[in-house]
């Protein structure tokens, strides 16, 4: 049976986590490979933006690829650090009895 005051500590820990989720969609990371050859600008959501080459890197494909995916999962990693940093701390505020 839960008491007003944990009502409304569950209500403010929602609304500071739906916050959270606001500001992580809406933030971006960049994520880079070949010192910087190839930029991946990527979303909160996992949604990549915007894909930057330097022109010298096209003269040999498979390398080419190989950065792209190498500056894909940067932003990919980048992303979920930042999404552990933004939400980590308010999981870690979660004091339900009967659920830990």
């Amino acid at each position: 049976m839960m008491n007003r005051k944990m009502i409304k500590q569950a209500q403010k820990l929602q609304a500071q986590l739906q916050k959270a989720q606001r500001d992580l969609e809406d933030s971006t990371v960049v994520g880079t490979a070949g010192g910087g050859v190839v930029r991946v600008v990527m979303t909160g959501k996992q949604t990549v933006e915007s894909v930057e080459i330097d022109p010298e890197a096209a003269e040999d494909i498979e390398l080419l690829q190989d950065l792209v995916t190498a500056a894909v999962n940067d932003a990919a990693a980048k992303v979920q650090e930042m999404a552990a940093q933004k939400l980590g701390g308010l999981a870690g505020g979660l004091n339900i009895p009967g659920l830990m």
